[in-house]
């Protein structure tokens, strides 16, 4: 079985997406993160473009340790460029200098305006000078995929006698087809083992008509060794092949593939949301692995079956990707089994088909209305119409309150931006007004006055649903109490007030669940 090198280009390639520029920290931050993801490189950026870029691979550089990945950055296949990523990458433990140059037509003739035989020359004399500076040189036949293959074999065997360690292929316009890029690699594979079989042989695939992480995989099939990626599959135009996506693509199919990864991958979740969260580029909620809905299910048909057995409707588990757990959304498409699944996990077993029927027939009323029903929404509808018939979370007589939103002012300026919210719990209202760094910052520092708990906010995110002057905004929030993470959403036409109902979710979750875990005896708050 072959082990797949992940070369990670998510501050390089991923950087130049536009308004995703990162300053030093940023960089710093994600280059560690990578680090623990266990990336075999990280290509850390461009160092010839701008002084800025080139401190920025030097501290990256210093940042990884002895046991981390190789760091490397991009040059031109000339001097300057070539110097400048020495320069740079020379702090590193482990350093490599990466070139690129084209080999298609239309690069040759129409961007370089020289012969082949003269772009062929030139870049066999820049690998012979990177190999005076470092002993690991990757070489990249930009735009490979349309390059006539029998002068694209030309050049990889012309670099490889020259030096070169790495030889990639990139499809740099995304225009290669999995049948047919695999078949490529194939035969440079056949060809690479006869002429130097230390060579690695590698690929970097663009993601223009959604084929990225396809012929990724299908290089990896056809001999490919190493792979190039982004988190979250970022990068110029339609992006790269998705680093989350590739990994898991070869550990659940580990024997068709005959290869592995040494990727840490219950890190995955954790890189995405860092990456996302310092570029300022939203995942997609469906987008395989590590979208908000990866691990979500709505429709009754598959939460029917994932209660009966998880493997029934899950390739992956979501704890091996860094998830917590799947997530049973409930709406009016859940089944009757995801709603009883969820009465049972507040508390309310026992519960008689003809009773069932009834808390069923309520709950799709309030399914029509709400759109998406929370465990706390559950409660209400239990203590409201049924709480005769049950003991829910119930000792000596007395239920666990939960918190309901009742109303909130919040006002925003540049000097002292402020919230004002009121809480019901149970027979009692709260009022908290206070100040914070903006609106929501200052409308969750109340809420936390009010609950009295300690609770830190990891992640907070705002999304419009819907077109026209009555657009739903969704707000996910992630919290961190006592070491566990809690994750809620809200939607409603007001964003301010879905951010607080989010909130209020997941202190609700914390309440069910301390309530549960002393058997009856509610959280006390206030």
């Amino acid at each position: 079985m072959k082990r797949i090198l992940i070369f990670d280009t998510t501050l390089r390639d991923g950087e130049q997406v536009p308004g995703a520029k990162l300053d030093l920290p940023r960089k710093i931050k994600i280059a560690k993160q990578l680090e623990a993801l266990n990336v075999d490189y990280i290509e850390a950026g461009f160092p010839a473009s701008s002084k800025g870029d080139f401190d920025a691979v030097k501290n990256v550089a210093l940042a990884i340790g002895e046991n981390g990945p190789v760091v490397t950055a991009l040059a031109r296949a000339n001097k300057n460029d070539i110097d400048a990523v020495y320069n740079s990458v020379k702090y590193a433990k482990k350093p490599m200098i990466h070139m690129v140059l084209g080999t298609s037509d239309i690069h040759v003739e129409k961007k370089f305006a020289k012969s082949k035989e003269e772009i062929l020359n030139l870049g066999v004399e820049a690998v012979k000078y990177a190999k005076t500076l470092l002993p690991d040189v990757q070489y990249s036949t930009e735009d490979a995929s349309r390059s006539d293959f029998e002068y694209l074999w030309q050049t990889v065997e012309a670099v490889v006698k020259a030096g070169a360690t790495i030889v990639n292929i990139p499809d740099t316009v995304g225009y290669a087809v999995p049948e047919e890029f695999g078949e490529m690699i194939r035969k440079i594979h056949d060809r690479l083992m006869n002429l130097n079989d230390k060579v690695i042989l590698s690929v970097h695939c663009h993601n223009d008509t959604g084929l990225a992480v396809a012929n990724t995989l299908a290089a990896i099939k056809n001999g490919a060794t190493k792979v190039e990626c982004t988190v979250n599959g970022i990068g110029e135009r339609a992006g790269n092949a998705a680093l989350e996506e590739v990994v898991m693509g070869i550990k659940v199919r580990q024997n068709y593939y005959d290869a592995y990864t040494c990727v840490n991958t219950r890190e995955i979740k954790k890189t995405s949301r860092l990456v996302s969260n310092l570029m300022g580029l939203d995942v997609q909620v469906n987008k395989a692995i590590t979208g908000d809905n990866a691990f979500a299910h709505s429709s009754g048909i598959h939460q029917d079956g994932l209660l009966k057995s998880r493997d029934v409707y899950e390739i992956i588990r979501p704890e091996d990707v860094g998830v917590e757990d799947m997530e049973l959304v409930l709406t009016a498409r859940s089944g009757r089994h995801a709603v009883r699944n969820a009465l049972e996990k507040m508390g309310f077993d026992s519960i008689s088909d003809e009773t069932f029927a009834r808390i069923h027939e309520k709950f799709l009323e309030l399914a029509d209305k709400k759109k998406e029903v929370y465990y706390h929404d559950l409660y209400y509808l239990m203590e409201k119409d049924f709480i005769q018939e049950f003991h829910l979370l119930q000792e000596n007589g007395k239920t666990v309150d939960l918190y309901e939103f009742v109303d909130f002012q919040v006002i925003s300026n540049n000097i002292y931006p402020s919230a004002t919210v009121t809480l019901k719990k149970g027979k009692d209202t709260f009022t908290e007004s206070t100040v914070g760094d903006g609106p929501i910052d200052a409308m969750y520092t109340a809420l936390k006055k009010i609950v009295g708990m300690d609770l830190l906010l990891t992640e907070y995110k705002i999304n419009s649903i819907s077109q026209g002057k009555e657009a739903l905004g969704r707000a996910s929030i992630r919290v961190q109490h006592e070491g566990k993470s809690y994750t809620a959403r809200a939607v409603d036409t007001d964003i301010i007030k879905a951010s607080a109902v989010a909130y209020i979710n997941v202190i609700n979750k914390i309440l069910l669940e301390q309530a549960q875990l002393s058997n009856g005896n509610g959280h006390n708050g206030h």
